[in-house]
């Protein structure tokens, strides 16, 4: 990713309009269909329970999994768009109690149903936005406000962009997700990984440029990362 497209996402990554115009058109490279495996895997394992929050659900797949499966899950997302495409997708899978809200999550505080108390936090491919633009200060705000919303012993998974392969989007190094997560918090993995994506017509330019298919599916390299809430 060269600097001028960096900058030009890092300017889009807090603005709505940014992310309402790929789930509007449906062009975003992660709207694969279904949850990330990796996710399904950490539910196989037992290691969601209780309340969960999925920050930046997009499409809203893994919160709805997590309702048909029984937990107490919500979704939230900047995006008005992505938003209602959660809930069109949740209809779809004959989950209709699937909830969402449209929320910043940097400021909490204007949104009643973040109020805390949650369990589990599952973010997928959001906090690596925090940790790619500007300096670690956004991504330390952001594991402040995690924990602020969280119980004692809770658990946050997070499936990030790894910079240890090209990507279709912002990426991170390993030791980003232990340089946010510090005070009240232990770090118990950061492991390799593979994140899903899809890439259409409309970033197949971009994709061939990075040494990526130029449609289709696509396996891309992540980070998932453990962290308990002291």
């Amino acid at each position: 990713m060269t600097q001028s497209e960096k900058t030009d996402e890092s300017r889009g990554f807090t603005d709505p309009e940014y992310w309402n115009f790929m789930y509007d058109e449906g062009t975003a490279p992660w709207l694969i269909g279904g949850p990330q495996p990796a996710i399904v895997e950490l539910e196989r394992q037992g290691l969601i329970r209780g309340r969960v929050l999925e920050p930046g659900c997009g499409s809203g797949e893994h919160t709805t999994l997590f309702t048909k499966l029984g937990y107490d899950s919500l979704g939230v997302d900047l995006s008005p768009s992505a938003i209602a495409y959660a809930r069109r997708t949740a209809v779809e899978r004959g989950v209709p109690a699937a909830k969402f809200e449209v929320a910043n999550m940097l400021r909490p505080q204007d949104h009643p149903f973040l109020a805390g108390g949650f369990d589990t936090i599952v973010d997928v491919a959001l906090f690596h936005g925090f940790g790619a633009y500007g300096d670690s200060g956004h991504a330390q705000a952001y594991a402040q406000v995690l924990h602020s919303l969280t119980n004692p012993g809770a658990l946050v998974h997070i499936l990030a962009h790894s910079d240890a392969a090209p990507g279709l989007s912002s990426s991170i190094g390993r030791d980003v997700i232990p340089d946010a997560f510090t005070d009240g918090w232990v770090v118990e993995s950061v492991e390799a990984a593979s994140y899903q994506g899809f890439i259409t017509a409309q970033i197949s330019e971009v994709a061939v440029q990075r040494g990526l298919p130029a449609h289709g599916h696509v396996e891309l390299a992540a980070w998932l990362g453990r962290v308990r809430r002291l």
